[in-house]
């Protein structure tokens, strides 16, 4: 592994390696693939179903679509971006960093507004209330859950009130763990990230609220001659993931 790849890797935080300790370390190397934060649980059940069945594992980066995009232009060694929208994938695409024709919207998002205070009901009362005193948002500049956050704001014409009460994170992970740690009362996420979870209570923001979430995959330059990244993205299209996607939340490009 080159000394580049080492620091491009260990600058994005969680990494998950899902391998046998027979398999040849090269498949692992040669498939990496960058994950958007609010898809990190699928992408885990995903990747282990996909090894189980064609036998190559695959290595998983989790962080914001914006941080991601940087990274690539700046080489980092991925052939797989599972985004958090679908004008970043576009964007790789013109720009030559991404394959034409590759794209495709592997889940639609789901935004929410959760919370762990009893005292502090998550839901379009308290937001217009403004009766709690934080509230945690994904950069909206590299997190599309966060613009979705802002712009739901926006909507109820609240923003301007709860402005002073934003804290901001990095991506939708590190806004959830805001919340969860409790430095933050509520906190705008991603339905997966807490449809599984019994602590807490959300409310589902209404779809009317924000723009649509299309998440889009695609096969990046780098990917262009890997087989795994392309059977790996083939395998994203198929019912077992799709059964996966759809268990956390997400609605699917022909369901919405």
């Amino acid at each position: 592994m080159s000394p580049f790849r080492s620091l491009a890797l260990a600058a994005l935080g969680a990494l998950v390696l899902v391998a046998e300790p027979g398999n040849s370390k090269a498949w692992a190397d040669d498939t990496s693939i960058a994950v958007a934060a609010n898809f990190t649980e699928p992408a885990k059940e995903i990747a282990q179903l996909f090894e189980d069945k064609t036998g190559h594992p695959v290595l998983l980066s989790f962080g914001s679509t914006g941080q991601f995009y940087i990274q690539i232009k700046q080489e980092a060694p991925f052939a797989v971006l599972l985004a958090a929208d679908g004008e970043t994938p576009k964007k790789m695409v013109d720009e030559g960093l991404a394959m034409a024709n590759s794209r495709f919207t592997y889940a639609v998002g789901r935004l929410v507004l959760w919370g762990k205070n009893p005292k502090v009901p998550a839901g379009e009362a308290v937001l217009k209330s403004g009766a709690f005193e934080k509230l945690a948002v994904a950069n909206p500049a590299l997190a599309p859950y966060g613009a979705a956050g802002l712009e739901t704001l926006h909507k109820l014409g609240v923003y301007e009130a709860l402005a002073p009460k934003l804290v901001q994170g990095n991506n939708i992970a590190q806004t959830f763990e805001f919340v969860s740690s409790g430095n933050a009362d509520l906190g705008f996420v991603a339905l997966s990230q807490v449809i599984t979870k019994a602590e807490g209570q959300y409310w589902l923001v209404p779809a009317s609220l924000y723009s649509p979430i299309f998440q889009d995959a695609v096969l990046l330059h780098k990917g262009a001659e890997d087989p795994v990244a392309k059977a790996f993205l083939e395998f994203l299209r198929g019912p077992e993931a799709l059964k996966v996607i759809e268990k956390y939340g997400y609605g699917t490009a022909s369901a919405g």
